[in-house]
């Protein structure tokens, strides 16, 4: 089994993976989406959304990054897609998941599950561009505004040369809202020969262990449940091995808290620290109730010093670690 942390536009970004995946138990994440349109990017737009292909292409944990594109012209998605891997991209995601209004209404995302044969077009003209070595992989949702066209779309991708397919368990019009059909994951797994990863409402290990029983799906991937619950993914390869699954407390959580602060104060202005320091304490409280109390005392603090103070660590002197 392997556990993915799922790629989340404004959310999950490299400051928050490098966080994440040093708590153990992911195996592979993805950057946000990298937008791409009528010309061939430069080099520096591809570093912004993944800094960690100067070491590697991983994490500080040492944890594997895939790239992800989003775009719904084929020439323009294989160039750029090249153009990632020779930058040093080890994996190449193509996104057809994204339910964004913004990004839909420019022909990006699960708008494109409308039409088959362009996720085809694109998924082989990604593959003939990209080395055969570097796989291509692509991010789904079952369909637009329904399912009709779920194992359609799911043949495409796998018929075009995608290795392996991530299903979102829901459609575009569902946006995120309970429950994720998990039993459709089990459908598209009967009609594509290649690896298909369940995606969608994993917040507990018993909602893993309901997913696989539903579809089945040996591989998991998680957005949401994995930054509300950072350690999910190790209570969860914990509990496949039959090992005691011990959560993490908030006292375990506070000097990930501390170091995610530090980093977004290296690498943002001031004036967008507080708001992301507060974006991730927002989900943190479906799992902690301590973190309601954090965020209900920071909610109008803007004042980065006095944000670093209430986090217990003194106005920039907070150590590396």
């Amino acid at each position: 089994m392997q556990i993915a942390l799922a790629p989340m536009e404004g959310l999950v970004d490299d400051i928050l993976r490098n966080v994440l995946t040093k708590v153990g138990g992911i195996d592979w994440c993805v950057t946000e989406f990298i937008r791409v349109s009528e010309r061939l990017m430069p080099a520096h737009y591809f570093y912004k959304y993944a800094s960690e292909f100067h070491q590697g292409a991983k994490t500080d944990a040492g944890t594997p990054l895939r790239l992800q594109l989003l775009g719904s012209d084929p020439v323009c998605l294989a160039e750029n897609a090249a153009f990632a891997c020779e930058l040093g991209a080890p994996v190449l995601d193509l996104n057809f998941g994204c339910p964004a209004k913004t990004v839909n209404r420019s022909r990006g995302g699960a708008i494109l599950l409308k039409e088959p044969e362009l996720l085809h077009s694109i998924v082989s003209q990604v593959r003939r561009a990209v080395p055969q070595h570097i796989p291509v992989t692509a991010k789904m949702r079952l369909g637009y505004e329904n399912t009709d066209g779920a194992l359609d779309c799911a043949r495409a991708l796998a018929d075009g040369g995608a290795e392996q397919i991530v299903v979102h368990a829901r459609t575009k019009v569902d946006g995120y809202k309970p429950p994720a059909h998990w039993e459709w994951i089990a459908r598209i797994q009967e009609v594509v020969k290649v690896s298909v990863v369940a995606n969608g409402e994993i917040w507990t290990v018993e909602d893993w262990r309901r997913c696989r029983e539903i579809c089945g799906a040996r591989d998991i991937m998680i957005g949401r449940g994995l930054v509300a619950r950072p350690d999910l993914a190790r209570q969860i390869a914990a509990a496949q091995k039959g090992e005691e699954v011990v959560p993490m407390t908030w006292n375990e959580l506070q000097p990930m808290l501390r170091v995610f602060w530090q980093d977004c104060l290296a690498k943002m202005t001031l004036i967008q620290a507080p708001g992301r320091l507060k974006q991730w304490l927002v989900l943190l409280t479906k799992s902690y109730p301590e973190a309601t109390l954090m965020f209900n005392t920071l909610r109008r603090e803007t004042d980065c010093d006095r944000i670093s103070v209430l986090l217990g660590c003194a106005p920039g002197c907070l150590p590396r670690s």
